[in-house]
């Protein structure tokens, strides 16, 4: 049924509300980078001494310089890891559109929901970027270690967080955060394996771009049949 739920959301992404989302998402996340990057730079350059003597070579003073270049370097590199969990976090704010998207083409018998408080959608974004991140880092050096399993590893790691995370949000549209939780908790592999679903794509550049949005609209259509389920 997972795999259903993936091809309904698949099929939607043409559509204005899922474009919209996706786009800003990315916008957002490419200036977000860009001014990480280029804070981090300009404090590399901050850190490093405005001149610098050595024995026979004598004063040099493009140390600052060749430290802001080399910490822009640095984030670039890193930006490549973190547009994921970033795109994440971004589109956090936008749940909304893209979960009502789905409901008003699949599920329009359902109620209207209140849009959930801003600053809980802020700290549930800012905590699932906060997990990723520390996770990923943690799980680097379990990815370097498991050799030829480590793409296994990393799908295991990220599809656990992405299914949790993604499923609780989404629940907690329709029935409030501890409910939620329970209704998480009752169905842990199920949610896992979609997410597993949905990590899988995070190992193609361009493609894992798609995820969060992707992801969403999956869990949306998986907490309506799990819901249904709990409630038999």
């Amino acid at each position: 049924m997972i795999f259903n739920d993936f091809l309904k959301a698949l099929a939607q992404l043409p559509e204005r509300r899922f474009q919209g989302v996706f786009w800003l998402g990315i916008g957002i996340t490419i200036a977000a980078l860009f001014v990480i990057t280029t804070v981090f730079g300009w404090f590399a350059g901050w850190l490093a001494p405005d001149n610098f003597a050595l024995p026979v070579i004598g004063e040099i003073t493009w140390l600052d310089d060749a430290a802001t270049f080399a910490g822009i370097g640095v984030m670039l590199v890193a930006s490549i890891f973190l547009m994921v969990p970033v795109a994440s976090a971004v589109t956090g704010f936008f749940l909304e559109s893209v979960a009502q998207a789905v409901e008003d083409k699949h599920y329009p018998h359902l109620p209207d929901v209140e849009p959930m408080p801003i600053a809980d959608v802020i700290r549930d974004s800012v905590g699932f970027f906060g997990l990723m991140i520390l996770v990923n880092l943690v799980g680097l050096i379990v990815y370097l270690l498991s050799g030829p399993l480590a793409p296994f590893v990393f799908w295991a790691v990220n599809g656990f967080l992405l299914g949790r995370e993604y499923f609780q949000m989404v629940a907690m549209r329709r029935i409030g955060r501890q409910a939620a939780s329970e209704l998480r908790k009752r169905f842990t592999l199920r949610i896992w394996f979609a997410g597993c679903l949905m990590a899988v794509p995070l190992s193609v550049p361009i493609l894992n771009l798609l995820v969060p949005v992707l992801g969403v609209a999956t869990f949306t259509h998986q907490f309506h049949r799990l819901a249904a389920r709990g409630q038999a």
